[in-house]
């Protein structure tokens, strides 16, 4: 089958969704249709990639065999998936596969699947383990769940987004493997965070200290990806300060389903709740930094 044979609409194009659509468009596939709550975030993709920006959600899907979501949150999802609003992509959506890439409570994919499932849909989740470059360049670590029949329909798709792809399991099941990546990589990013502030404050050279653990057993992936711009306070934003927090509760919140105390978790999620606080949440999560630095005074 063509990649053109494959017709998808977006809801969500963000900085993620956005690179996503681009790659591909880029690849030969036929995007049809972008909506996006910020009219005119929509039309500017629209216009560059030349498609549709639909004013409605029920558009998307009217135009679209495959739907990819990259929305903010769990309250953004149950909106755009509505079985009462006026306009909801649930409309006339039999035979639509929704591929959706936020990060979401696993029991949301749950809901969503069965939503689509009473509208003659299916659903399948997209967890994302990637940075906005990955998402251009289609070399996200994508983790599916849902039914495997439905990811095999899919998964022309889901290879050309993806250098690395993975069936999970059931619906809810990618979105707790992707909390718990979120979790520890959090951990890692306060953790690298109080080891070159301390550090800093030593007196001792950053690019040794760096050099160093990068040798060693305080190597992290979060090391090569974070640790210069911390010590260059460069914070552009791949994966924000506020969204380190809510995937940490969203973690945190499984822990608590199953009895289980994670004391890391809760006092890396009280460092990126405190950067919101600070009014950084926007900041990338590099941006922790400024709170272990002395001097950096970030709140």
């Amino acid at each position: 089958m063509l990649n053109a044979d494959f017709t998808i609409g977006f809801v969500g194009v963000g900085r993620m969704g956005s690179n996503i659509a681009r790659h591909l468009n880029d690849e030969g596939f036929s995007v049809t249709a972008v909506y996006d709550s910020t009219e005119d975030r929509a039309q500017s993709l629209a216009e560059e990639i030349g498609t549709t920006a639909s004013s409605t959600l029920a558009g998307v899907t009217a135009l679209a065999d495959y739907v990819i979501t990259v929305v903010t949150d769990d309250e953004a999802m149950c909106q755009i998936f509505s079985e009462t609003a006026d306009d909801s992509l649930l409309q006339d959506a039999e035979g639509t596969v929704f591929i959706n890439c936020a990060t979401l409570t696993p029991g949301v994919h749950v809901e969503i699947e069965q939503l689509a499932n009473r509208s003659g849909a299916d659903s399948l989740e997209g967890c994302m383990a990637s940075s906005i470059t990955q998402a251009r360049e289609g070399t996200l670590y994508l983790m599916c769940g849902g039914k495997e029949e439905v990811f095999e329909q899919a998964k022309p798709i889901l290879e050309s987004m993806s250098v690395s792809l993975r069936y999970i399991g059931e619906a809810g099941r990618a979105a707790q493997v992707k909390a718990l990546v979120n979790m520890v990589m959090n951990i890692n990013t306060a953790g690298l965070a109080e080891g070159l502030g301390l550090g800093d404050a030593l007196g001792l050279d950053l690019e040794i200290l760096q050099e160093v653990f990068s040798q060693t057993g305080a190597n992290s992936r979060v090391l090569e990806t974070d640790g210069e711009d911390m010590q260059l306070r460069d914070h552009e934003c791949y994966f924000s300060s506020a969204h380190a927090a809510k995937d940490s509760g969203i973690a945190l919140d499984l822990a608590d389903d199953v009895g289980l105390s994670l004391p890391l978790a809760k006092a890396t999620k009280a460092q990126f709740d405190r950067m919101i606080e600070a009014g950084k949440g926007e900041l990338d999560k590099s941006g922790v930094a400024e709170l272990t630095f002395k001097g950096r005074n970030s709140r």
